[in-house]
């Protein structure tokens, strides 16, 4: 047997142990070679403190070894270690309490990047390069979130993206994805066979539940081989300015631990080895894309394109954004010694910013009522060649920031214990200037329509301002595909104000489509011809690739659906009872929280349903 003193001279560890950490000391002999190293850690890290209730040995040993697990679990999915998390963490809070801005120095203007206008010759050209790459691009969705905001209880993923199909958030990605992989191989000819590659993060939370909602669904048409999940570990909270590592309240043997934000996305892609697979196959491209936009996909194509086109290597999709909106603005910063970077800077930042810069108005809108930073939305494409060379160098790690929530202006001690932060939008901060880092604007009405905040929430946002939530989420997207089919020759009737859950919202017609439908423009026109209108009170929805609209005048509600290869034609008079919309009570929970969070439901009253299960083509004229 070794003792303990041997122990000690082998791991090069000095006698002030026993002073410093004596209950540890003690408890030595129960703990592996590797378990000692990471004791050495902390104890050099200046963090004895963890040890002090330790128990006399053969009292809790269980849990004593339970806690070098947690703590070998941190110091792993951390890049650099805990060593390296508790030296930036006691720069950054040294730099909060000291009240140090991170933007001293520089200096704010405007990036360049493209603004795009649906469906003009310019958008219609970028449409059709971004489906010409895809079949090189891989997805990432960022997926660490439950519903819980929303006053949902599932993961966010799992809630209908619409009530008209019922099509979840994941459906609907998964099939937009697999539209773009056969849209993209059929651009290619030849015997193209591409599976476009999937990336989850999840977490504790929605790990499990995911996969299963995968497993439930044969992956919505994916081979399984396509999708890889990625769980985000959480990291130590921190008890005071000196990095202290905070132990739980109810366990003297845990570290408390929070989520370290969606920046883990990319330590995740490198430590895991997925983006150098990605890299080695030949793909070029890697989008990021968060849980519960429903138009993302509508901005996909167009966006990709002018990354091709502009040889971006970060391209941030963006919308226009008003001065002082609630949403971070793209802005180009330059250092006095020269420096420059591209980065998303939050609203709050962005007005004492220009003030400061010369700018004695702030942050206020042009000429063309928007302000001249566009809002960033946190959907990123970024090349993979530069990215996985920028990653190399930093073993994964990407710019943290630190948000302590002070007792009093002292600064001195916190309310509650705090943690480091990272953000997935903040990776462009360490790249050099040599980078092409720009972004791609479009309309909030095609691109961005997040459903984040709960009907309480939603009620109270200021008028005019969005509300974010499932009411005007599923509203935006019967907004999009009204305004869509108008600009390809549809006569679609003007909305209607309605107000549910306290939200006044505009009432289009609600018509959805698959995304093998159509997923760009010139898609949408090649499959609509002649004279078509469509009510207000009407209700469509187009399930199938090959299904024409020819002269359709619609006035109710009409569900079609086609196998694959089938080719349908729809036309002339349909008039019903359609599908009318009820009011619901967000307080009622006899009623389903997917519905009741919307403040609306369908009531299914008469519709003309046509399924064509059958190849041959066929025509449905009313």
């Amino acid at each position: 047997m070794t003792s303990t003193a041997d122990e000690f001279s082998k791991l090069n560890i000095s006698a002030d142990w026993a002073s410093t950490a004596p209950n540890l000391h003690k408890n030595l002999s129960l703990l592996s070679s590797q378990q000692v190293e990471l004791a050495k850690v902390l104890i050099e890290m200046g963090q004895s403190h963890l040890f002090q209730h330790w128990a006399e040995p053969g009292v809790d040993d269980d849990e004593k070894r339970a806690f070098f697990d947690q703590i070998a679990k941190l110091n792993s999915s951390y890049p650099g270690g805990l060593a390296a998390y508790i030296n930036t963490a006691r720069k950054l809070l040294a730099d909060s309490k000291a009240g140090k801005n991170p933007y001293d120095g520089f200096t704010p203007s405007v990036p360049s990047g493209e603004v795009l206008n649906y469906g003009d010759d310019n958008f219609v050209q970028f449409e059709e390069a971004g489906i010409k790459d895809a079949r090189k691009a891989a997805f990432v969705l960022v997926a660490g979130g439950l519903g819980e905001r929303l006053g949902y209880n599932g993961i966010k993923v799992a809630l209908p993206r619409e009530t008209t199909t019922g099509t979840c958030f994941l459906q609907h990605y998964i099939e937009s994805i697999l539209a773009l992989q056969e849209a993209s191989c059929s651009l290619a000819g030849g015997d193209c066979r591409v599976d476009i590659p999937l990336a989850i993060m999840t977490s504790d939370d929605t790990h499990l539940r995911t996969l299963e909602l995968l497993e439930k669904n044969s992956y919505f048409g994916m081979k399984p081989t396509q999708v890889k999940l990625l769980k985000q570990e959480k990291v130590a909270c921190l008890d005071d300015n000196e990095a202290h590592l905070a132990l739980d309240p109810r366990n003297k043997y845990r570290i408390q631990t929070k989520p370290h934000g969606h920046g883990d996305v990319h330590s995740l892609l490198y430590s895991s080895g997925l983006l150098k697979v990605w890299h080695d196959a030949g793909l070029r491209w890697v989008l990021f894309f968060q849980d519960t936009n429903g138009l993302l996909f509508k901005a996909i194509p167009a966006a990709l394109g002018v990354s091709t086109s502009k040889q971006y290597h970060v391209n941030s999709l963006a919308v226009p954004r008003k001065a002082k909106e609630a949403i971070g603005g793209i802005t180009k910063l330059t250092h006095k010694d020269g420096r420059t970077m591209v980065i998303n800077v939050e609203y709050n930042q962005l007005d004492p910013l220009l003030r400061a810069s010369g700018y004695p108005d702030g942050d206020v809108n042009s000429e063309t009522g928007y302000s001249p930073f566009p809002g960033n939305i946190n959907q990123l494409i970024f090349e993979i060649g530069p990215y996985l060379e920028e990653l190399t160098k930093t073993g994964g790690a990407i710019s943290e920031f630190v948000n302590p929530k002070y007792k009093d202006a002292t600064k001195t001690a916190f309310k509650s214990s705090t943690r480091l932060e990272c953000m997935m939008q903040d990776y462009p901060k360490t790249l050099p200037p040599t980078a092409r880092v720009g972004f791609t604007v479009m309309d909030a009405w095609l691109a961005y329509a997040p459903v984040k905040n709960n009907p309480e929430d939603a009620a109270k946002v200021p008028k005019g301002n969005p509300y974010h939530s499932a009411t005007s989420g599923e509203m935006a997207i019967y907004r999009s595909h009204s305004l869509i089919l108008r600009k390809a020759g549809v006569k679609i009737d003007d909305p209607v104000i309605q107000v549910f859950n306290g939200q006044e919202v505009e009432v289009w017609s609600r018509v959805v489509w698959k995304p093998k439908w159509a997923l760009t423009f010139s898609e949408v026109k090649r499959k609509v011809s002649g004279n078509c209108s469509i009510s207000q009170r009407s209700t469509m929805a187009i399930k199938g690739s090959n299904i024409a609209l020819e002269d359709l005048s619609l006035d109710g509600a009409l569900i079609v659906e086609a196998v694959n290869g089938a080719e349908v034609k729809v036309g002339g008079p349909v008039q019903n009872k359609g599908w009318t919309i009820e009011n619901v009570d967000y307080k009622d929970t006899s009623i389903p929280e997917e519905i009741r969070i919307r403040g609306f439901r369908f009531n299914k009253v008469e519709q003309l349903e046509l399924e064509k299960t059958y190849t041959e083509p066929a025509d449905f004229v009313a």
